[in-house]
């Protein structure tokens, strides 16, 4: 499994539960709102202010090693 900065939020936490704490860490706290469940990875990193490159890298990291 992989992510692509178009994934939305649900679906990646969907994969797996683990990559909670990366969204977290770029200022994700709301990760049980309806509207973030719905966001994909690239929106979630521009609002957030992050690099959605480096977001979906840590999330694959994570998913390729579970």
């Amino acid at each position: 499994m992989q992510v692509t900065k178009e994934t939305l939020i649900g679906e990646a936490l969907e994969m797996n539960m683990g990559i909670a704490p990366i969204l977290m860490e770029i200022g994700m706290h709301c990760l049980g709102c309806p509207s973030s469940q719905n966001e994909s990875i690239a929106d979630a990193c521009m609002v957030h202010g992050v690099d959605a490159d480096e977001v979906v890298k840590k999330i694959n990291d994570v998913l390729a090693s579970a």
